[in-house]
């Protein structure tokens, strides 16, 4: 789970409301974003690096390795950042591996809906 800084209040009220459903996951995020999680809503999830210091590519890294079965990346598309190729790259991978990815609070209401997410939940989002 990874989210700007712009769009955190929105991920922290998705996850709010979705708080059953995200704790049986096993939820891995950048640093700043899985803090929030933790503290702000309580669930249980392992930090990586923040996004500007490599979170994004560790995230990738992972779902090349298998281990991650969507991603949750609520971008701030009028904003610009300094380490967009890192985020092109998540990007880019979650396409090549086929792996679900959600850029919005809509398209993430979708993925945490769908079967496929509840079939595999107990893997890393």
């Amino acid at each position: 789970m990874i989210a700007h800084d712009g769009k955190k209040a929105d991920l922290l009220a998705f996850a709010t409301f979705n708080r059953g459903s995200l704790e049986r996951c096993h939820l891995v995020a950048t640093r700043s974003t899985g803090e929030l999680l933790r503290h702000r809503v309580g669930l249980q999830v392992e930090c990586l690096e923040s996004g500007p210091l490599g979170g994004d590519v560790q995230i990738a890294a992972r779902v090349v390795e298998g281990e991650v079965d969507a991603v949750i990346f609520i971008v701030d598309p009028l904003d610009s950042h300094p380490h967009d190729p890192d985020i092109r790259t998540l990007l880019r991978i979650c396409n090549v591996r086929d792996v679900p990815l959600a850029t919005n609070i809509a398209s993430a209401d979708m993925l945490i809906s769908s079967p496929m997410l509840r079939e595999q939940v107990g893997q890393a989002v």
